[in-house]
């Protein structure tokens, strides 16, 4: 008579939640590494007297009119705040529902394509290349590696199915 294996399913969404991360460590490590600077950025726009707006993303602010350049910052800022909220809920995932790790890639492939859509339908003038710009692009085929490692069994996981 065979023996029969029985082959947990790894889900993007797991059955139970929990902090047992079932794919492989880099993902999770790296998923870390992305949250730091996640979270960094997000200070950033907070932060810096032009949200990061001129000094990083290049948008010549000092050539709109001062109502504008403060709207952009502005802008900037509730968008480091939004990240900053983001940020926070990685690190919950990371510190209690590592489990959640493969969903977090979801969006954040989800967000880095939509900044790539978003960007083509409408642009804005800059005067270099803003590197959020160029990340998106780098970021998207990353987190796809990176999920499709998180979703397959680590040595962990491979212990638990033993």
């Amino acid at each position: 008579m065979m023996e029969k294996h029985q082959v947990k399913k790894i889900k993007l969404l797991p059955d139970q939640v929990d902090n047992n991360f079932r794919g492989k460590k880099i993902s999770q490590y790296a998923f870390l590494i992305i949250t730091v600077v996640t979270i960094v950025r997000s200070l950033i726009h907070v932060i810096a007297p032009d949200g990061g707006a001129q000094s990083i993303a290049t948008i010549p602010l000092d050539a709109y009119s001062a109502e504008a350049a403060a709207t952009v910052i502005l802008m900037f800022s509730f968008w480091g705040l939004s990240q900053l909220l983001m940020g926070l809920v990685y690190i919950g995932v990371y510190v209690k529902y590592k489990s959640l790790i493969p969903m977090m890639y979801v969006l954040l492939i989800i967000e880095y394509a939509m900044r790539i859509v978003i960007g083509q339908i409408k642009p804005i003038i800059t005067t270099g290349t803003a590197p959020g710009s160029v990340g998106s692009w780098i970021m998207v085929p990353v987190c796809v590696v990176l999920l499709i490692l998180s979703l397959l069994p680590g040595k962990a996981a491979k212990q638990v199915l033993a």
